[in-house]
């Protein structure tokens, strides 16, 4: 098989900028004490290529595409059990992974959240990510508080991670070209194991601060605590988006107290 189609339901833009592709594996850190690394989406391998010239760890490929698997499987017969036709959004970690892994990829723009929140989810597995998204989203990721860039997904992922914002790469890199720039980011575990308070509540409160984010956190959180019996901490007097994630632990520490 000669080549593979890129398919628009499945968001797929396959690079084919070497350089760039090089800069994004050499920005993996195996120090961290991965020994695997989980490429999603490699399309036609491009990434895939420089990957399989390290020997520090062992490299993985998930593809949803019927048509990238078999083209992969041909392309890389090495890889044998390493090769995982299925959806990274329902994969199984612990069947597959040891304790510590990193993930990477040129993901799909049309999942860029879920593929976030699914990284979210195995935190304790994934120490590194390294990857592509549309610009925007790899922005939202590493925004910080007072920005309109800075929701949801900035304070999940901060509250895990270390995000860094690598660079950025042109439609040009691309084939066939997206209509928007793409920003590559890495991150990496920090060292907090868990949250200073429920995790859960922690969450929900999130979710329903941003929900809201016009609102002060007084009104936005009326649906988690009751406004009687919210404190006079300044806080609840701040919109969302000037809360840092120490903020929202202190938050969820009190509402928690109170609930």
């Amino acid at each position: 098989m000669s080549t593979v189609r890129a398919k628009k339901h499945l968001g797929q833009h396959f690079l084919n900028d070497k350089n760039a592709a090089k800069k994004i594996v050499d920005a993996l850190d195996p120090s961290l004490g991965f020994t695997q690394v989980l490429e999603v989406g490699p399309g036609m391998g491009v990434l895939s290529d420089f990957l399989l010239q390290r020997e520090t760890y062992e490299t993985w490929l998930i593809d949803v595409d019927d048509e990238s698997i078999a083209y992969l499987a041909d392309k890389y017969p090495q890889l044998e059990h390493r090769l995982i036709h299925g959806d990274f959004l329902n994969l199984d970690f612990q069947a597959h992974f040891h304790p510590h892994i990193a993930v990477i990829g040129n993901f799909p723009y049309n999942i860029s959240s879920q593929i976030l929140f699914k990284i979210l989810e195995e935190r304790d597995r994934v120490i590194q990510m390294t990857g592509m998204f549309q610009k925007e989203v790899a922005e939202r990721c590493v925004a910080k508080p007072g920005s309109k860039e800075y929701g949801i997904l900035s304070v999940f992922l901060q509250a895990y991670y270390e995000v860094e914002y690598l660079f950025t790469v042109k439609a040009g890199a691309f084939n066939p070209p997206p209509k928007v720039l793409s920003g590559v980011i890495k991150m990496t575990r920090n060292k907090i194991q868990t949250l200073d308070c429920d995790e859960k509540l922690f969450w929900r409160v999130v979710k329903a601060a941003f929900n809201q984010r016009r609102k002060t956190l007084r009104n936005a959180l009326s649906a988690v605590l009751p406004k009687e019996k919210m404190s006079d901490n300044p806080l609840y007097e701040l919109r969302a988006e000037r809360l840092h994630v120490n903020d929202f632990e202190q938050l969820t520490r009190e509402i928690s107290a109170v609930l």
